[in-house]
């Protein structure tokens, strides 16, 4: 009786196997070899709304590709000598290590470092390292109106942004939405390239008879309208970059410097935590 029970669940295993064999084959939509490719990895594959023509090229490729890839693996394996496959499998190993070691650095940095930087330590990082930071290039401080020739209010219009007040922020705000296009904000450093971008009539063959330090000036173009400009100020290449437009990069700098500082220490604690723990220990 016991050899009979015996044989059934052998008669099962069997079965059951069989059984799975059976639905992985069903449920794979390719082979190579020992290698399954399963129609579960071919579901985000599609986009929505495709015709079922673009559905069967995007999945037949998909599968040709995979299939030529585990082909070659396979190719590689067999035809590859020892030595290079040693050296292709530490490759692997140190760059798993490489992925997980920043992964988990990254995350305890995010978790760790100060993002707050106040403006004292901007201005004491720019003061000490200003020398360093000079312009790539000519960077402008302007105002400009991009505007209709026969706009009913130019006259007003002109007289405000030549003689520009504060107190007339709400002059502005009621008929700055019906300009073409403008800029009232002068305190904001610009290129010269966005300067050629917002200003076409400027280029760098005419760029000297436009941009000089306090010119203001009207061009009428027949075809797109009045520009009305201001060069407030000029910087050009190699001088000192100004605090203003070095803010953000300074803000970058420090948070780097930051972070870091972070790492070297994170990296010294768990070193020597594992050296009083006896988790890491030299043998002599």
């Amino acid at each position: 009786m016991i050899r009979n029970s015996g044989l059934i669940l052998l008669m099962l295993w069997v079965s059951s196997c069989s059984y799975f064999t059976k639905e992985s084959a069903t449920e794979a939509v390719a082979r190579v070899g020992n290698s399954y490719l399963y129609r579960s990895e071919l579901d985000s594959l599609v986009p929505k709304n495709s015709s079922k023509a673009e559905s069967t090229l995007i999945i037949k490729s998909y599968i040709d590709r995979w299939a030529t890839q585990k082909l070659l693996i396979k190719a590689a394996e067999r035809n590859l000598d020892d030595a290079k496959k040693e050296e292709f499998n530490s490759l692997i190993k140190q760059y798993k290590n490489d992925l997980y070691t920043k992964a988990y650095i990254e995350k305890v940095v995010q978790t760790t470092v100060d993002t707050l930087i106040i403006e004292k330590e901007l201005k004491q990082y720019y003061e000490d390292n200003k020398e360093n930071f000079k312009t790539n290039g000519t960077i402008v401080q302007l105002r400009y109106i991009h505007t209709s020739k026969d706009h009913p209010k130019l006259a007003a219009i002109k007289s405000k942004f030549l003689n520009f007040k504060k107190s007339d922020a709400a002059f502005w705000r009621m008929y700055q939405m019906q300009f073409k296009n403008s800029a009232l904000n002068d305190s904001v450093w610009v290129s010269l390239n966005e300067v050629y971008r917002r200003l076409p009539f400027i280029n760098p063959d005419n760029r000297d008879k436009y941009i000089s330090q306090g010119m203001a000036f009207e061009k009428v173009d027949e075809n797109s309208g009045v520009y009305l400009v201001k060069i407030k100020k000029v910087i050009n290449r190699n001088q000192i970059s100004p605090f203003e437009y070095l803010k953000p990069t300074l803000r970058q700098v420090i948070l780097n410097r930051r972070k870091l500082e972070l790492i070297k220490k994170f990296e010294k604690e768990i070193t020597d935590d594992a050296i009083k723990n006896k988790d890491y220990e030299v043998y002599k």
